[in-house]
């Protein structure tokens, strides 16, 4: 008998200018995310298999109890779907598409193919009689790529959904109704100093 899962979905927390660590203030966001999900009971800790998500996966695990972080490499950097222009607002699709074509090819390429993947493993209710609770820490784009499935949006609208380092995002999967998107982008557990890193300037509360 499925029950219900509930996916909690950060990007990984601020990370150095050449991406091979953190940064003083990306651990702190860590910790401080470790500490807000010490009492979701998690299950399971996914990351992507970049530096910056593994290193924020071992801090939140270690401060969210303990939990042993698997690496996942559907959790990655990648783009999840590349739309065609019929799909865009005609405003905004050279735009779109061109910024989408500066990608390296191996992140165009594959990106698809783990998007998939990403959505059988992480999405959906789970075997079993107890509710399970599983995080993911992975990139910006797979962020918004599984809260557009949730949405059940058009494929191309996970362009524009942003999530800022370690904000958080939670879905519930309940067996025989639609998904629940029940946080998104929530950045309650960091103090403003460290809030809105890797978020467009722009969009910035």
């Amino acid at each position: 008998m499925p029950a219900t899962r509930y996916l909690y979905v950060t990007r990984h927390a601020e990370a150095t200018p050449d991406e091979s660590g953190l940064t003083d203030a990306g651990r702190r966001q860590a910790e401080l995310l470790g500490e807000r999900l010490a009492g979701a009971g998690l299950a399971a800790v996914h990351h992507g298999p970049l530096v910056r998500a593994a290193e924020t996966a071992r801090i939140v695990a270690g401060r969210a109890g303990g939990v042993r972080p698997q690496v996942a490499e559907e959790a990655g950097d990648y783009l999840p779907y590349l739309p065609g222009r019929e799909e865009l607002p005609a405003e905004s699709a050279d735009a779109t598409l061109e910024r989408l074509a500066s990608f390296p090819a191996e992140e165009r390429e594959a990106g698809p193919g783990l998007a998939r993947t990403a959505l059988e493993r992480f999405t959906g209710p789970v075997d079993g009689d107890e509710a399970r609770h599983e995080l993911v820490v992975t990139h910006a784009f797979l962020a918004a790529w599984l809260v557009r499935d949730a949405l059940d949006a058009p494929a191309w609208r996970w362009i524009g959904l942003n999530h800022a380092n370690t904000g958080l995002t939670v879905i519930r999967y309940t067996p025989g109704r639609p998904a629940a998107l029940m946080l998104f982008n929530d950045l309650g557990h960091l103090p403003g100093e460290l809030r809105w890193t890797g978020f467009p300037a722009e969009l910035r509360l």
